[in-house]
């Protein structure tokens, strides 16, 4: 035991020696490795031109074109090892980590590139994205369709090439041309104003073009009809009292979303009117205890559909147009002091605060059922702007690449060690 004690003892008395350095064979090693990193790179540059290649003949129509590409990128790496055979590279001590950075040179470099060449400006195959509405959907004689169209390219959208053709069912064609383009939005707007006043089912076609030529082409249609609204009960519009029921018709038609129905009387405000049940879009009714109204009185009544629509992310601009009854109702009222005595009813207004909001429309009422400032699962709600919001992408690319750093340090950790 005193003799282990006394050798170990010993051993730990002797001065510790600094390796050789073998500076031949790190300038050598260090040379292979700048080469085969270059070469890597290299490799990397050509197959993005490779993979370009095959991007620009699978054409965007293919579904499987990025997943393509990227197994032909995984595939070649493969080649790596040949070519460093060829130019006679040493790989004796060519270890894990070496090819492990290898690998990920050439994969990077070609995903960088890759990602260049087939985006502007250097190529571009991609059409314009296309949004259209149509305003209203249904319409009576002597009112207007208004068509908008939200279009985006990642180019340009050549203003000079935004068609539309409009064709009535009898096979009369129109072509239009846009009244607004506004280059803040990318909305353009047409108006068809049935001059001849044809009833029927009317299509239309609209293509947008970019500046590379790529077009893109929408189609919808619209009906002109002269029952769109009607006061159902209109032989009893005269001598009403408070009580009495307007009952007024709306063709659903009009709009795939919902719509706001209001009438005027003596073209004076607007007053709003609710749904009979609020998820038939179909009826809705109304009495004189509105105020606007005034007992012992007539008046000509005028009723009104508004349609409207928010692209997405403009919430600022609300696109709208109104469907006019072509028939103009004679009311009367009776002596009563309840006549014109409710408030008005009212759509929700965005711009304002839920608790300065009353008496709101029964079609139109916002339920913040789950506390997030958006409406709840329960909501029948006229058109409202919204927002898309973008993935936070930049945030999974900064975490990947702070973990790649701390892995390539605790690399070097491990090899200082050693």
């Amino acid at each position: 035991m005193a003799k282990r004690r006394k050798e170990k003892d010993e051993d730990e008395d002797k001065p510790f020696k600094v390796p050789k350095f073998d500076e031949e064979a790190f300038l050598k090693r260090e040379r292979r490795n700048i080469k085969a990193s270059f070469i890597a790179f290299l490799f990397g540059l050509l197959m993005a031109f490779v993979c370009f290649g095959f991007w620009a003949l699978m054409g965007p129509s293919s579904a499987f074109r990025w997943p393509l590409v990227l197994l032909v990128c995984v595939a070649n790496a493969a080649f790596i090892r040949y070519i460093y055979l060829r130019v006679n590279l040493d790989l004796e001590d060519f270890a894990k980590k070496n090819w492990f950075f290898t690998y990920a040179i050439y994969f990077f470099t070609w995903l960088l590139i890759f990602i260049v060449i087939v985006n502007p400006p250097f190529y571009d195959d991609e059409s314009p994205l296309v949004d259209v509405v149509t305003l209203p959907e249904m319409q009576e004689p002597g009112g207007d369709i208004l068509i908008a169209a939200l279009i985006t390219d990642n180019v340009q959208v050549d203003q000079d090439n935004i068609l539309l053709e409009v064709s009535h069912e009898d096979g009369n064609t129109t072509s239009l041309e846009y009244i607004i383009y506004n280059e803040t939005t990318n909305v353009v707007e047409f108006r068809f104003e049935n001059p001849d006043n044809l009833t029927g089912e009317f299509t239309f076609t609209l293509s947008a073009a970019d500046t590379g030529g790529h077009t893109t082409t929408k189609t919808g249609s619209f009906i002109y009809d002269d029952d769109v609204i009607q006061i159902t009960n209109d032989d009893d519009l005269l001598d009403m009292d408070a009580n009495d029921d307007i009952d007024i018709e709306v063709d659903e038609r009009v709009s795939k979303d919902n719509f706001r129905v209001y009438y005027t009387l003596d073209d004076g405000d607007e007053i709003n009117v609710n749904r009979r049940s609020v998820d038939n879009k179909e009826k809705y009714e109304s009495t004189p205890e509105f105020e606007g109204w005034e007992e012992n009185s007539n008046y000509t009544m005028k009723v009104y559909v508004e349609t409207s629509y928010y692209f997405q992310n403009i919430f600022w601009v609300k696109y709208s147009n109104i469907v006019q009854d072509t028939t103009i109702y004679n009311v009367s009222t009776v002596e009563d002091n309840d006549m014109g005595e409710e408030p008005p009813l009212n759509a929700w207004n965005w711009t304002l605060a839920k608790s300065q909001q009353t008496n709101t429309l029964n079609y139109d009422t916002y339920k913040d059922s789950d506390n997030d400032n958006k409406p709840g699962s329960g909501d029948v709600l006229l058109p409202y702007p919204y927002l898309v919001e973008v993935p936070g992408f930049e945030a999974i690319l900064l975490i990947a690449a702070l973990a790649i750093v701390v892995l390539i340090f605790r690399r070097k950790k491990k090899d200082e060690k050693k």
